[in-house]
């Protein structure tokens, strides 16, 4: 049996972490050098049975710490590391590009990645000559929607400056790069970067439902305020519930028939409703016969398929087929 939480060694925390993130993780023993490996291994090898509590309290503490600091994590390597550990590959290439900002091999090529407002809120305050600099070396469609979104008087001046401008010397276009990358992009990594609760709303939206309230009841018991932003911010199935007609039926054509049957068999009146009242009468009835002769179904399959309809809205929603919102917000957002 091991110490009480507060007694452990750090080798062991870590241990009893990497063993309840399971196999399907090993990969980020990878990132370990030699003597953290036997380390860890060692304290791995004479842990012994571990409590459930202690696990939980291991994991709370965890998200707790994320949660209220943000700060666990002090390199953007580091952030990868541990993202690596927790999270699907595709999801933590999302993750990280945002932190890294607008891709592109060259400066250029960034700015033309972002957007054109947050480019012109910064431009309005440089000086005309330098904005037609720059607007002259992003794409000519980009240049015109930062242009609209200028002060007309001042987007009139920078127009008047790239109708008249001659060679830019390149001491000059190297020093406007500089001063981007220093002033702007450095800024934009910045402010761009992901709250910690969006991060650990994603994680909590891939845990089955009896860990989900298990840790969000434990967070709500040491951080109500962290455990509120986080379930703010969770898209569950239920939210489904706010899909316009036209996205349901966008939905109902993507989902297996089969999953549809078993996710609507763990969801609330309404939203069932909904379902249906989307469908022809005729394969409405079939559905719901379909369901009837289930009878009783495992909430882990039911979780399952719905987690599995999420998905597929998620899919849509980021290829732009539909709108999601979440619970805890009146604004739509797009996932």
């Amino acid at each position: 049996m091991v110490a009480s939480y507060n007694e452990m060694s750090g080798a062991e925390k870590a241990a009893i972490f990497l063993l309840a993130l399971g196999e399907n993780h090993s990969n980020v023993w990878e990132h370990f050098d030699d003597e953290e490996i036997k380390e860890i291994s060692q304290a791995m090898s004479s842990l012994g049975t571990v409590q459930s509590t202690t696990v939980e309290e291991l994991v709370v503490d965890f998200i707790s710490r994320m949660s209220t600091t943000g700060a666990v994590m002090g390199s953007y390597e580091q952030t990868q590391r541990l993202l690596n550990s927790i999270l699907p590959q595709d999801k933590v290439d999302a993750i990280m590009e945002e932190i890294r900002g607008p891709a592109g091999r060259t400066m250029w090529d960034k700015l033309g990645n972002v957007s054109e407002q947050t480019l012109a809120n910064y431009l309005k305050n440089e000086y005309p000559q330098t904005v037609a600099v720059i607007l002259t070396k992003v794409k000519a469609d980009h240049a015109a929607r930062v242009l609209g979104s200028l002060p007309e008087e001042f987007s009139l001046e920078c127009i008047n400056r790239m109708l008249n401008m001659e060679p830019v010397q390149r001491e000059i276009l190297e020093k406007i790069e500089d001063t981007l990358r220093v002033e702007f992009m450095s800024n934009l990594a910045r402010t761009s970067k992901r709250d910690s609760h969006e991060l650990m709303a994603d994680i909590f939206n891939n845990f089955d439902r009896a860990t989900e309230n298990r840790f969000l009841s434990s967070l709500e018991e040491r951080n109500r305020e962290s455990a509120e932003k986080i379930r703010a911010l969770m898209f569950v199935f239920e939210d489904l519930k706010k899909l316009d007609p036209g996205g349901v039926q966008t939905l109902l054509r993507a989902v297996d028939k089969d999953q549809l049957g078993l996710a609507l068999k763990g969801a609330s009146d309404e939203l069932r409703q909904l379902f249906f009242s989307n469908m022809s009468e005729r394969a409405a009835k079939i559905l719901k016969d379909d369901m009837a002769s289930m009878g009783p179904v495992r909430l882990k399959d039911v979780d399952v398929a719905q987690f599995g309809m999420v998905q597929v809205a998620k899919d849509l929603a980021q290829n732009g087929e539909i709108i999601l919102s979440t619970g805890g917000a009146d604004d739509e957002l797009v996932y």
